[in-house]
């Protein structure tokens, strides 16, 4: 077998640090999971014996190991995942909210999701919004009208 391009050496002070991870119980799944490859890889465990203990997938561990390699512990961080950014910011959201909140427009009973949209446009909000973005934002945040 190749000797591993990666190899996992854990200090004392990174040790206690996963250890304490795993003990804690309040961490995510995922960064768990990732404790859990870098203690057995740094035991010596073969990356196909913690796939197979830890119920996971051999790529997974290799990847672990080469992160820890090169970033640390940051290692067991999410990275960003790729995706549109959300067109509102918070401010933009609560403006949205308080305009559901409002009067509907001169001819209307009440607002709908598609004039809301159009409002977010006309404000200047963002160049483009959907009604089912508007769905989203007043669904998050539990909006009601009695």
């Amino acid at each position: 077998m190749p000797k591993k391009k990666y190899v996992v050496t854990l200090t004392d002070a990174e040790r206690t640090q996963l250890e304490q991870l795993l003990r804690g119980g309040t961490a995510a799944t995922r960064q768990v999971t990732r404790a859990r490859i870098l203690l057995k890889a740094s035991q010596g465990w073969q990356d196909a014996r913690i796939a197979e203990a830890l119920s996971i997938g051999r790529a997974t561990v290799e990847r672990t190991r080469q992160r820890f390699v090169e970033e640390n512990l940051a290692a067991l961080d999410e990275r960003p995942r790729p995706g549109n950014q959300p067109k509102l910011d918070a401010k933009a959201e609560a403006r949205l909210i308080a305009e559901a909140c409002s009067t509907a427009p001169e001819g209307r009973q009440r607002w709908t999701l598609a004039l809301l949209a159009e409002r977010v446009v006309q404000l200047k909000l963002a160049e483009s919004y959907s009604y089912e973005a508007v769905r989203r934002v007043l669904k998050k945040t539990n909006f009601s009208r009695t």
